[in-house]
């Protein structure tokens, strides 16, 4: 089971570190043998998982940057393989939104959220990819508003479904080369970010409730074994795929 799932001597670099869900999958891939470059902006937040899954036997290495801008991509990529040696698995887990209906979208909200959300992804699975061996993992983080339309998350709906279609086509092209390409879309989960606009908000909290036939909100520890999996030498024939991790809100509503 080692063999299939065991990431000992493998290199993980993950984006959006310093956020709820980034800091759990950073956790989990180090806690499975990898060694993990922690991308994000917060350099104490990284600083201080480093030291936490330390303590519990994994190896995290921090890399502070800002990944916003596309033009990051390239120096984050060399600057961990320079340190690090290899890149093996690229965990895209970056992204922004902001709640707004579209008759008030402007302009600059929807550059900022297409840009963070898809272009700095794209460029930066391009970039590591040009350099992993075969055997090569990427794993997109999407999102439940990939499938379905959200009221007030259009541009960041755009994105994730975008991503999608994204995964598909990097699956296609990067075959031959031997990686593989997937995408883990959550569906509401809890953390720092959406306790308060989601979770606390009654209106929206108790739609949630009403159609998910496992209740409760979801937790960024809910997504670490599909990750694991699709970081895995057990997913070697798995590629192109979207992973819907949502607590049955896809599956239809209960009565």
């Amino acid at each position: 089971m080692r063999q299939l799932f065991g990431l000992e001597g493998k290199v993980a670099l993950v984006t959006g570190a310093s956020g709820g869900i980034g800091r759990e999958l950073v956790r989990g891939l180090a806690l499975a043998g990898a060694t993990v470059a922690a991308n994000g902006r917060d350099a104490d937040k990284l600083e201080a998982l480093a030291r936490s899954v330390g303590g519990e036997g994994g190896e995290v290495v921090p890399f502070p940057s800002d990944m916003t801008n596309a033009d990051a991509a390239e120096p984050l990529v060399a600057s961990v393989i320079d340190r690090l040696g290899r890149i093996d698995i690229l965990i895209n887990c970056l992204g922004v939104n902001k709640r707004e209906p579209v008759l008030e979208v402007k302009p600059e909200t929807y550059d900022w959220i297409m840009d963070v959300n898809l272009k700095s992804v794209y460029f930066l699975s391009q970039a590591a990819a040009a350099r992993m061996s075969a055997g090569g993992r990427v794993v997109h983080i999407g999102s439940v508003n990939a499938a379905i339309g959200l009221q007030d998350i259009s541009v960041y709906g755009l994105t994730k479904a975008a991503l999608v279609q994204t995964t598909k086509v990097m699956a296609i092209e990067w075959a031959e080369r031997g990686i593989r390409v997937n995408c883990l879309c959550p569906g509401f989960i809890e953390t720092e970010l959406t306790r308060v606009g989601l979770w606390q908000n009654e209106q929206r909290s108790s739609w949630i409730f009403n159609r998910l036939c496992i209740k409760r909100p979801g937790q960024p520890a809910d997504l670490v074994g599909l990750c694991l999996y699709l970081a895995s030498p057990a997913a070697e024939y798995t590629t192109g795929q979207a992973f819907y991790v949502d607590g049955g809100l896809l599956a239809g509503s209960p009565w």
